[in-house]
């Protein structure tokens, strides 16, 4: 059973402009992409359900992922792989992952509510960014809910493959786990070179 979130975010930034939220799950990950969701709901909308992913269960955010799909207006989630993240480095691969999630709505919306303090606009749309904006507004939360929701099944997935990082736990941040499991194993093709996977100085890509 969800238990309600004790305060409820607000449905919209503005009374009148079509406005998408968006949010990343797994810029801090030491392997597996960044991921964006891009939400669109409709106005007046209200779900008493709805947080910051962080503060809700993997229970009740893949329930409240299925309200999200079924409700939304439009949504659309976008994956920027590791390899591309070491390239063009995380923060911007984080924009270029929202980026990717607006591009896909089928609907163009006038504003984007970011989560964050800071973003790359993208193309002739205006945007806000809101500082931990998945806590007091209902589309960036569910974009967050989206991206945090499909980001874990991904890893999931991969843990199936390469077993030995707790990464069905850990979703592929730096844990003692994760961590423990590079020293002993080594390094996975879905592992970020470009992070310090590590914390003492000793080379382990060899």
């Amino acid at each position: 059973m969800i238990v309600d979130s004790p305060i409820m975010l607000l449905s919209s930034f503005t009374p009148n402009l079509l406005e998408a939220g968006c949010d990343e799950a797994g810029r801090g990950c030491l392997a597996g992409p960044v991921v964006a969701g891009a939400v669109i709901l409709p106005k007046n909308y209200s779900n008493p359900l709805l947080n910051d992913s962080k503060k809700l269960t993997a229970k009740n955010r893949n329930q409240l992922r299925l309200i999200i799909e079924k409700e939304a207006l439009a949504y659309a989630v976008a994956f920027v792989d590791h390899t591309e993240i070491d390239s063009i480095n995380i923060l911007n691969a984080s924009f270029l992952a929202m980026h990717r999630a607006v591009e896909q709505l089928n609907q163009t919306p006038e504003l984007l509510l970011i989560d964050g303090n800071r973003f790359t606009p993208y193309l002739n749309i205006n945007h806000e960014c809101i500082i931990k904006g998945d806590g007091k507004y209902m589309a960036i939360a569910a974009a967050s809910i989206l991206a945090k929701t499909y980001r874990d099944a991904y890893m999931l997935a991969l843990d199936a493959e390469y077993s030995g990082y707790g990464w069905s736990k850990n979703m592929g941040y730096p844990t003692k786990e994760h961590r423990n499991g590079i020293r002993k194993l080594g390094v996975t093709p879905y592992h970020r070179m470009s992070f310090r996977l590590l914390p003492e100085q000793i080379e382990i890509f060899e």
